[in-house]
């Protein structure tokens, strides 16, 4: 057998393995999506008049929900990868991973399985808040067949970026404790983005850092994809910004993991 083949089999275990074990302990996963389902609710029944007042001129709960959806998408990516960050650094504590070290298998296939599980997690996340968007009346009648595959494969972009982030938080925290904490940047940027009010209504001094972090121009790309508002650069920055983080994450994850442990 080639040594792709044995790394697509051992990566395809390690993936398998990855899935059982959050199908197992689905609270972490439940806890995870609560956040951005309350946001949501939250921000059209309670907020929602005055926001679209804030934004459009006029009180209208139903173009603020299409607003706020984009944004809410992204930051269930963002939350969704803390699990991955949770689960790679418990495996580092509890001795999975040098177990793994003395067995026969893929050496990259352990990583490989805890992303690729990661992802498809984050897409089904992505779908459930989704469904509930379309619930209390989210709407994208005027996207096309193609802006739908260029909006999925973003949200999936997104999601292998931010998980190889996460996977490098786990495996440098001490404990899964510590690597939760160290992911919390993953679900608190989004507040910090365009994601409930547009960038032009933030503060002078703030709003550089609030354009040009990773999230704005993903959000806003979302947008024009599925709403057909104007996308601009932001197309651009949000590719760029998730090739550069996968890469940043992938030779951090690496290195860490290929250390000799102590």
């Amino acid at each position: 057998m080639s040594s792709l083949s044995l790394a697509v089999r051992d990566s395809h275990t390690m993936l398998r393995r990855n899935l059982l074990h959050a199908r197992r302990y689905p609270s972490l996963t439940l806890n995870v999506l609560l956040t951005p389902v309350m946001l949501l609710l939250l921000f059209v029944y309670v907020f929602g008049d005055v926001m679209s007042a804030g934004i459009g001129g006029e009180a209208d709960r139903s173009a603020y929900i299409a607003y706020l959806v984009p944004g809410i998408l992204l930051m269930t990516i963002g939350g969704t990868t803390i699990g991955s960050a949770v689960s790679v650094a418990m495996d580092m504590s509890e001795g999975v991973i040098a177990r793994f070290r003395t067995m026969a298998i893929h050496r990259g296939s352990v990583l490989i399985g805890h992303v690729a599980g990661s992802v498809l997690q984050c897409v089904l996340s992505v779908v459930l808040v989704g469904a509930v968007a379309v619930a209390i009346g989210f709407r994208t009648t005027d996207a096309t067949v193609l802006e739908w595959i260029l909006a999925v494969g973003l949200l999936t972009l997104v999601s292998l970026a931010l998980t190889w982030i996460a996977v490098g938080m786990g495996l440098s925290g001490p404990n899964a404790e510590a690597a939760s904490n160290s992911a919390l940047p993953l679900m608190i940027l989004p507040l910090l983005s365009s994601a409930f009010v547009p960038v032009d209504a933030m503060p002078g001094w703030f709003r550089p850092f609030a354009e040009y972090q990773p999230f704005t121009p993903a959000i806003e790309t979302l947008r024009g994809l599925l709403l057909g508002t104007g996308i601009g650069h932001n197309g651009w920055l949000a590719v760029a910004w998730c090739l550069g983080l996968a890469a940043l994450g992938y030779v951090w994850s690496r290195s860490l993991f290929d250390r000799d442990p102590k």
